[in-house]
């Protein structure tokens, strides 16, 4: 009972030091509510679309004309110039006026009736790798079906049947299947690896910053009296009212997105509970740990700063970890977010069993209780440390 009270007039006193500090205010509230609809709203389309693109018809035919308003239909892509010559496009695209374009060099519609295999060209730029994946998709199906089309006319006056031209057409029929985001949407694709990143990265540093201001006010040595001289106590009730501020932050944020943004979670909302609660805590367990490799405000700040946008990479989003070296995926397991991304991509994403990810699961309760490891450091900080300006 002793202790608890120790805790509670400790976490009492954490709370009006954050209600004094505005930085909290903003760390803790404002700045995750910004970063969450800042990234779903972005991409709240799901995909690029009207991206711009252009066409260079010297043809200028029906069929040309026709490909060119196909291209246009597509929703990624939108014509929104046509060119004279293929420098004036290629320049149009090197301004980052267009994405890309598609050029008829002249005589294409005849060759096509004839036979003899004109060249379409279609050139994008890789400068956005989103962009130019798109770009390129919607060229290459226009030109696709352009070939197509023009072979089912040929065929069609010869006397062939639907079934045979379809079969000439496509000997290989392809049954594609995309699972788990079937609308290859970038908002659900994104969105749970960024903002949940960014909300790890406010844990870690405010943290930091928290246990550091203890130092640099030089009110350590009061926090360590109340505590009974227990570093564990100091910590727990200096911790308490910030875990459950920021599990009301990454509760919100969990229930926004797949409450009611309604992204795709068939492994049930249990599941997302206890993975926020979980995440929550190791993100504080490992910023209390940096703390303790460097008591010091601006140092602990300095690596969970360094090891928060390490995340982003590490993640294995933007870049598969399993394709980086094998020194980059064994270093990518000390990255909480990384746990957190494969978790939620098994258990809420896929609707698998907690049993597949139970090595995931113990990294993350490692993280938390990573704070034992650096106990007698922290104990010494709080008796011992002298700010020096």
């Amino acid at each position: 009972m002793n202790i608890i009270k120790r805790i509670q007039k400790i976490a009492i006193r954490e709370c009006h030091r954050l209600k004094a500090n505005r930085i909290y205010l903003f760390s803790m509230v404002v700045f995750p509510i910004f970063v969450t609809l800042f990234f779903t709203s972005l991409m709240a389309e799901g995909q690029p679309q009207d991206m711009p693109v252009g066409v260079v018809d010297l043809d200028n035919s029906t069929t040309t004309r026709k490909l060119t308003r196909m291209l246009d239909s597509f929703q990624s892509s939108k014509v929104v110039a046509h060119y004279p010559n293929f420098e004036s496009a290629r320049l149009a695209m090197q301004h980052n006026e267009i994405y890309g374009f598609l050029y008829f060099p002249k005589g294409t519609t005849a060759n096509l009736l004839a036979s003899r295999q004109p060249t379409v060209s279609f050139y994008y730029s890789y400068a956005s790798l989103t962009a130019g994946s798109l770009v390129f998709k919607d060229l290459k199906t226009a030109a696709t079906l352009a070939s197509a089309g023009v072979g089912k006319s040929v065929m069609s006056a010869k006397g062939y049947t639907d079934k045979q031209i379809m079969t000439f057409l496509q000997p290989i029929a392809i049954d594609l299947h995309t699972v788990g985001n079937p609308w290859v949407n970038y908002n659900i694709y994104l969105s749970t690896m960024l903002v949940p990143t960014c909300l790890l990265l406010f844990i870690f540093l405010v943290t930091a910053y928290s246990m550091g201001s203890e130092l640099k006010q030089d009110t350590a040595r009061e926090l360590y009296a109340k505590a009974g001289g227990n570093p564990f106590v100091a910590i727990t009730g200096k911790m308490l009212p910030q875990t459950i501020l920021w599990l009301v932050i990454m509760f919100a944020y969990l229930y926004y997105t797949f409450g009611i943004l309604q992204f795709p979670h068939p492994g049930g909302w249990w599941s997302i509970i206890c993975l926020g609660t979980l995440s929550v805590i190791a993100a504080q367990g490992f910023g209390v740990f940096m703390f303790g490799l460097f008591p010091s405000m601006r140092m602990a700040m300095s690596m969970c700063s360094l090891w928060g946008v390490l995340s982003f990479s590490m993640v294995g989003t933007a870049y598969p970890t399993l394709a980086m070296d094998p020194a980059l995926q064994t270093l990518a397991a000390l990255f909480p977010m990384r746990h957190f991304f494969i978790i939620y991509e098994i258990v809420v994403f896929g609707g698998n069993h907690w049993t597949d990810v139970a090595i995931n699961v113990a990294a993350l309760t490692l993280f938390a209780c990573a704070p034992v490891f650096v106990m007698l450091r922290i104990s010494k900080a709080l008796k011992e440390y002298v700010y020096l300006e």
